[in-house]
């Protein structure tokens, strides 16, 4: 019965993902009044984590983020659906990258490259867009999920145009299985780490946050320059990427100093266009008391 849902699901969304862009952000508003009016998809969790982050904003202030939020996670929502049948062309007219020189230079030097960001802008469309600019090969790192059926259709896709998927504990191994070829690594920085693996906690917008340590170890253990890509939305259904080169040689960094520097990049990306931001992620779990 559960194999009979999950099919009936995912050719439910691979219809939707058929409607042309006008119609599909037509459904975005409907979805929105839903999230935010009438289900209430964890509004208490947005207000909360906006009031700590933004102690200085009036609730005015507050509100308006929290609304334009839930207007751009609905589009969120339904661009990620997109992806199951959007074409080469339309993706790559709708999510460009404006100074790919900076990966070239790394690659000219025959280095791999780590690129990471956060679950800002549209992170999906970028995953799958990149390969479509570049020859060399993308390795997107991801937290496996609970429900395997839909994570083989996130990740089927994501991996439409050539990203290869790999599960966040294999990526050190499948990074030593390409060590004769150019590829890069794409990583998320803002995700929780697992209680028992906050090693780490930093301010971040206005808050003590345990950081995840991945990106850090993974650059130390192989050299390879680390990235951040911020992610823009120009206009709805449309967004630019830029790359910034945080790094040429980690193993020459200070301890915590390329995770500081990453998780910097985000604040400020944040903070210049907080709706852009996951907000109703709980990225605030437990603080370091909790910590024993």
């Amino acid at each position: 019965m559960k194999k009979v849902l999950s099919g009936l699901v995912r050719k439910t969304l691979y219809l939707i993902s058929l409607l042309p862009f006008p119609v599909l952000y037509l459904l975005a508003d409907v979805l929105y009044v839903l999230l935010y009016y009438i289900i209430g998809y964890r509004r208490k969790v947005v207000k909360t984590n906006l009031e700590n982050s933004f102690p200085q904003k009036t609730r005015a202030e507050l509100d308006l983020i929290e609304k334009k939020y839930f207007k751009f996670l609905a589009d969120n929502i339904l661009e990620s659906i997109k992806m199951l049948s959007i074409s080469p062309k339309s993706m790559s007219k709708r999510f460009v990258f404006v100074n790919m020189d900076v990966l070239k230079t790394h690659f000219d030097r025959g280095k791999p490259v780590l690129v990471t960001g956060g679950h800002y802008g549209n992170w999906e469309w970028g995953n799958l867009a990149l390969p479509l600019v570049m020859k060399e090969k993308l390795l997107v790192v991801y937290k496996p999920l609970t429900d395997k059926a839909f994570e083989l259709m996130m990740n089927n896709m994501r991996s439409r145009f050539g990203a290869i998927m790999v599960p966040m504990r294999q990526i050190l191994r499948k990074i030593i299985e390409q060590k004769n070829e150019l590829f890069f690594v794409a990583l998320v920085g803002d995700q929780t780490p697992p209680r028992e693996e906050s090693q780490y906690f930093t301010t971040f917008l206005n808050q003590p946050t345990a950081v995840f340590l991945g990106i850090e170890k993974i650059a130390k253990l192989t050299g390879h320059p680390v990235l951040y890509c911020r992610v823009n939305k120009i206009k709805r259904g449309y967004y630019e990427a830029s790359f910034k080169t945080l790094f040429h040689d980690p193993k020459d960094t200070a301890e915590y100093e390329i995770t500081e520097a990453h998780t910097r990049e985000l604040e400020k990306a944040i903070n210049e266009r907080p709706e852009l931001w996951l907000w109703s992620h709980k990225r605030w779990k437990f603080k370091p008391d909790d910590i024993k």
